[in-house]
């Protein structure tokens, strides 16, 4: 019986488990390890300091998840050895593999930005991307009644880059609704040079962020969060004061793949073919979510579509067959814009989000404000945990970025413009 372990009981290594469970049935021997029992449904915590979420109906149990067959165990990953095929945990257990899934994904790392966790942390310097930080953010912001709020995104990459953008929208909402907007100065700290990485949708953002007016400071990269000062401070010098500050950490792999040699790259990523998932450092390493080093977002989404790939290449992988090389990084995200609205984003590796309807012309509208799309998000954790997490398929939609309903760019013909500009000059 071929052995499959999985590290990471999230989105990606729950999914995977189930999948590969209805593939194989009683074939395969599949066990998920995970340090801990708590499964955080993460993209909830962006509604708890707002109050429209509640922390406590977030977390649900990580084995309860799983399927039956699967088995489950809980222990710290000390290091896995990729020669001998086998993983060594912190309680001593040694699991041996065929085939190993990596869905660790990423962690948060605040001590790796000076001052980050200095004075102020957990008080007027927080995050809401883990349940504590969303938790003690919700009472911060109830108390917070006038003044510099800033969002701040220290580095890339992070999960659900959007998210600190749908902070701002929210946050714009949330001091609408309590009569206090006009007291409260909002700003968005950003590394990039844009509003996001994609320029059709960043343009969107950007004008979204000027018409609620958030302050955008581009270009801006964080070396020292100084809570006694209340300021962040950039690596050349610029200072962003704030009387509240709600930063997004550096991001790092899990701690093991740096006790792992040659296992992740210098961050703790895994390398792994694009489209296949499978790892660029053995054959019989797959992966899957936010561990792996790819050029696609790191979203729920993304983890859902490359997941069926993945589960199809490990049985193509066990069974001496070519690997599906079909993952075109495709992913699609909600973006909350407040006021019970938000837009919708589709794209992949080659093409950036456009406007236009999801999943076909009669779908949901691409970068544009809507109350349908805000409804969308709130559905989606019904979708998580009942279809997504178990390894099912949504109808309708597959892993590969449809191309219908999209308002792709009219192609110049260059020849034709030479040939109206010398009519022009003539």
């Amino acid at each position: 019986m071929k052995r499959i372990v999985i590290l990471g009981g999230g989105t990606g290594g729950t999914l995977a488990a189930n999948r590969l469970r209805h593939d194989f049935g009683e074939g395969a021997e599949i066990t998920v390890v995970d340090q801990d029992d708590d499964h955080v449904y993460q993209p909830g915590l962006l509604f708890v300091p707002f109050g429209m979420a509640d922390a406590d109906d977030l977390v649900r149990s990580r084995p309860g998840q799983l399927a039956g067959g699967i088995g489950y165990h809980r222990g710290k990953v000390g290091r896995v050895d990729i020669g001998t095929d086998r993983v060594h945990l912190v309680d001593g257990t040694t699991l041996g593999y065929d085939v190993l899934v990596i869905a660790t994904g990423a962690r948060l790392l605040p001590e790796e930005t000076d001052g980050l966790t200095g004075p102020g942390w957990r008080s007027h310097v927080d995050t809401f991307y883990d349940l504590d930080g969303a938790v003690g953010l919700a009472s911060a912001l109830e108390a917070f009644h006038g003044g510099r709020l800033v969002v701040n995104v220290i580095g890339l990459p992070v999960k659900s880059p959007l998210a600190p953008l749908e902070f701002c929208f929210l946050a714009d909402w949330f001091f609408t609704e309590r009569g206090v907007r006009d007291q409260v100065e909002l700003t968005y700290v950003t590394p990039l040079d844009a509003a996001f990485t994609k320029p059709v949708a960043a343009r969107t953002l950007a004008g979204l962020l000027e018409a609620k007016g958030v302050q955008l400071v581009t270009g801006f990269n964080t070396g020292e969060v100084d809570g006694t000062r209340n300021r962040l401070v950039s690596y050349d010098g610029r200072e962003v004061a704030f009387d509240q500050a709600v930063v997004v950490p550096l991001h790092g792999g899990a701690s093991y793949v740096d006790r792992s040699p040659g296992l992740g790259d210098e961050f703790g990523f895994v390398r792994a073919d694009e489209h296949t998932l499978r790892s660029t450092v053995r054959d019989n390493i797959f992966v899957l979510g936010d561990a792996a080093s790819l050029p696609t977002s790191k979203v729920s989404s993304a983890t859902h579509f490359a997941g069926e790939v993945l589960t199809r290449n490990v049985g193509q992988f066990l069974d001496g067959r070519e690997l599906d090389a079909s993952f075109d990084g495709h992913a699609n995200c909600f973006v909350e814009s407040g006021f019970g609205k938000a837009l919708l984003i589709d794209f992949n590796y080659d093409m950036e989000p456009l406007p236009g309807h999801y999943p076909a012309d009669t779908g949901l509208p691409l970068l544009k404000e809507s109350r349908l799309n805000h409804l969308g998000k709130l559905m989606f954790p019904w979708i998580y945990w009942h279809t997504m997490l178990p390894g099912r398929d949504l109808p309708g939609l597959s892993s590969a970025m449809p191309r219908a309903g999209k308002q792709f760019p009219v192609p110049i013909d260059r020849q034709q413009l030479r040939g109206e500009n010398d009519l022009t000059r003539g």
